[in-house]
C-alpha cells in the first residue's frame, strides 16, 4: 500500500529540516568557527628594487576578554612568524579587564617595530545590542558606555613594545634599513578622526621615505580617499570583522558596518582615488564582541603580508 504524504506532514518535515540546519549553523558559528584562528598570507611588490623582503603582520579587532586564553596563546604564537613590522588597527579590548590578556598575547612582540591606531573598543566597552540592527546600516553608539583602560593600553603599546601611536598623527620607523612614514586616524566610526591634522604631521617628518602607509581602524571611503590624497602607498584597516556572518563562498559580506563596498570588507584588494590605485588590506579581525560570540563563513584572522622588491 502506498502512503500519501499529507500537506501537514510535508510542512512538518520541512520545518524540522530547517530547524536542524539552523541549530547546526548556530553550533558551528558559536561553538567551533570562532575558535578557528587563521593566518591569511599575501604578497605585494612595493619595495625599492634590490631590497630584502619585509614581513608585515597585520592584527586587528582582538576584542580581548580575560577568559579568552586560547586567543591569547594563538596571538602570542604569531611571533614565531618572525615579522619585521606589526600594524595594529585597533579594537584591542573587549572587556573592562581585557588589558591583562592583551599583555600576555603581545608580550612576544617586544622588540618588533610596530604602529597602531585606536578603535572605539580601546576606549569604551562594548554594549549589548540587537545584532540584526547591523543589517540596517552602520551601528549607532550606545548612550551609556563603560570606559576602558586606554592609558594602560597605550603604555603597553608605546612604552613597552615601542610601537608608534598614529592616532591623528604621523611617525617614521625604520624597518630593515628602510624608512617607513606612516600616518593614521583614530576611529572614524566614532568621528574621532582629525584628517585636517595630518598634513602638518607629515610635513614635520620631512622627505626621503622609502614607503608611506595610511592606517585606520574603520575603512570609510572618505578616509581611504584622503589617505591616497596624502600620498599613502598602502592602506591598512580593520573594523568590519569581514561581516562576521557571511554566506559561504560568497565574495561579498552581508554587512560591513561602514560604507566600504561589501566585496572589499575583508582581505587584500585595491583602492583608487584621484587617478592613483594602491593596495588595501582590510583585516576580518581576530575577535568579536562578547555580546555577539559568533563567526560563520568568516574565520577569525590575522594577515601576514610579504612585501617584495619591485622588478627592474
Amino acid at each position: 500500500m502506498t502512503r500519501t504524504r499529507t500537506p501537514a506532514r510535508t510542512a512538518l518535515t520541512v520545518l524540522g529540516t530547517v530547524g536542524a540546519v539552523g541549530v547546526g549553523t548556530a553550533v558551528w558559528g558559536v561553538g567551533i568557527e570562532r575558535y578557528l584562528f587563521t593566518l591569511r598570507r599575501h604578497s605585494l611588490r612595493m619595495l625599492p628594487p634590490g631590497t630584502a623582503p619585509i614581513r608585515l603582520l597585520h592584527i586587528s579587532d582582538v576584542h580581548m576578554a580575560p577568559w579568552q586564553h586560547r586567543k591569547q596563546r594563538w596571538i602570542a604564537a604569531l611571533a614565531q612568524l618572525r615579522p619585521d613590522v606589526i600594524v595594529n588597527t585597533g579594537d584591542n579590548l573587549g572587556h573592562a579587564d581585557g588589558i591583562d590578556g592583551i599583555r600576555r598575547a603581545f608580550a612576544p612582540f617586544r622588540g618588533i617595530p610596530g604602529m597602531y591606531v585606536h578603535g572605539s573598543n580601546d576606549l569604551v566597552a562594548p554594549a549589548p545590542r540587537n545584532p540584526l540592527k547591523y543589517f540596517a546600516g552602520p551601528s549607532r553608539h550606545a548612550r551609556r558606555v563603560e570606559s576602558l583602560d586606554v592609558s594602560s593600553l597605550d603604555d603597553l603599546l608605546v612604552g613597552d613594545l615601542g610601537w608608534a601611536n598614529l592616532n591623528n598623527t604621523a611617525a617614521t620607523i625604520d624597518v630593515g634599513g628602510l624608512r617607513i612614514d606612516a600616518f593614521g586616524v583614530s576611529d572614524a566610526h566614532r568621528d574621532w578622526d582629525r584628517l585636517d591634522e595630518l598634513p602638518a604631521a607629515l610635513a614635520a617628518l620631512g622627505t626621503g621615505a622609502d614607503l608611506t602607509w595610511g592606517v585606520t581602524h574603520a575603512p570609510y571611503q572618505r578616509i581611504l580617499n584622503a589617505f591616497i590624497g596624502l600620498g599613502a602607498q598602502a592602506l591598512l584597516a580593520g573594523h568590519t570583522h569581514g561581516g562576521q556572518v557571511r554566506i559561504p563562498f560568497s565574495p561579498k559580506a552581508l554587512v560591513a558596518n561602514c560604507d566600504i563596498p561589501l566585496d572589499q570588507a575583508r582581505g587584500l584588494s585595491t583602492w583608487t582615488h584621484g587617478g592613483r590605485t594602491v593596495p588595501l588590506n582590510v583585516s576580518a579581525g581576530i575577535g568579536h564582541s562578547i555580546y555577539a560570540p559568533v563567526r560563520f563563513a568568516c574565520r577569525p584572522e590575522a594577515s601576514l603580508i610579504t612585501l617584495l622588491p619591485q622588478r627592474g
